[in-house]
């Protein structure tokens, strides 16, 4: 039977518990693809997964939810897809592997015109700011918004699609100079150093003192709750991730108090549930990206059997952008 090498973890703990292992890899089943990676996309979800912050399904866990490659062969009933076909997907467990087989309900094919190491940097962090700018709450002219973690991975996607969309002042926050810099250059009109005192005071001088329409938080325990003191009344709080860690006594109280507040905590996979739903924000993310009204620069790459390092590196916040994990 053929071989392949995955990256799984046996219990939950720091990055010394991702182990890469070789297991056999079957011929694919009914409904399923075997792809040969490219690149794979390294995410904070992998983290929470990886340190239990999320419950993983079982163990052994196979980890890795974004990944590009080429399919090389097809099981039975598959007729969307053939070998040869350049694809990529998110939201299947097992990205961190040589070669893999998977659902092709997880599958778009890419552009030609569009690299697989672009596709698999860009999949999960694009269809966030997909769903978040389109969807969650609608950016368009007039708007005005705060974006947290404006240098990672989605917040340089989300700047400039705001920006494309005609939002009328974008702005983000960041944790150094450098960050702010590469942030600036993503289509933000103004980046906070949030080491350099209350970005909400920032965020009310830069509003004239009448705040933001909506806030995009993934950092969760370190911005609650300043993030709500920088929102209109009536104003959106979205809490989609939490890279300082959880928000701990939340009371929906405080939602009146500070100005009859919107709250949201989405997740990408409740906007992508359905073949069409995925291949729609897939669609709009890689017309946006063709029109070259989004740049997807890929910032950082290891090698696959040092996904560790990667992980220690982007929990201690050494990288910035996108990151890649190349097998």
């Amino acid at each position: 039977m053929k071989k392949t090498k995955v990256i799984r973890i046996h219990e939950n703990g720091g990055p010394d518990v991702m182990k890469l292992e070789e297991v056999d890899l079957p011929p694919p089943g009914a409904g399923e693809v075997q792809i040969r990676h490219a690149a794979i996309g390294l995410n904070f979800i992998d983290v929470y997964f990886r340190s239990g912050l999320y419950k993983a399904p079982q163990f052994p866990l196979p980890l890795g939810k974004e990944a590009a490659g080429t399919i090389t062969d097809v099981g039975p009933g598959v007729t969307d897809f053939a070998v040869g076909d350049r694809v990529a997907y998110v939201g299947s467990d097992g990205a961190y592997s040589v070669e893999r087989n998977i659902d092709i309900r997880h599958l778009v094919k890419v552009p030609d015109d569009i690299p697989l190491e672009t596709a698999a940097s860009m999949m999960l962090k694009g269809m966030t700011a997909e769903y978040l700018l389109n969807r969650t709450f609608k950016v368009g002219p007039g708007t005005t918004l705060l974006f947290h973690a404006a240098a990672g991975g989605v917040g340089l996607i989300a700047g400039q699609w705001a920006r494309a969309l005609g939002a009328a002042t974008v702005i983000g926050t960041a944790g150094s100079p450098e960050k702010v810099e590469l942030a600036l250059a993503h289509g933000y009109d103004h980046v906070i150093d949030y080491s350099k005192g209350s970005f909400a005071d920032r965020v009310r001088e830069i509003t004239g003192g009448k705040g933001v329409d909506v806030v995009y938080d993934s950092v969760g325990k370190d911005t609650f709750p300043h993030s709500l003191d920088c929102l209109k009344p009536r104003g959106m709080w979205v809490t989609f991730g939490q890279s300082s860690g959880p928000i701990e006594n939340f009371s929906l109280a405080i939602l009146n108090q500070k100005g009859s507040l919107f709250t949201t905590r989405p997740s990408l996979f409740a906007y992508v549930g359905t073949p069409e739903e995925l291949r729609a924000s897939a669609g709009a993310l890689f017309a946006v990206v063709q029109s070259n009204k989004v740049r997807i620069n890929i910032h950082q790459t290891y090698p696959l059997s040092d996904a560790g390092r990667a992980h220690a590196d982007l929990e201690a916040r050494k990288t910035s952008g996108t990151t890649l994990l190349i097998p």
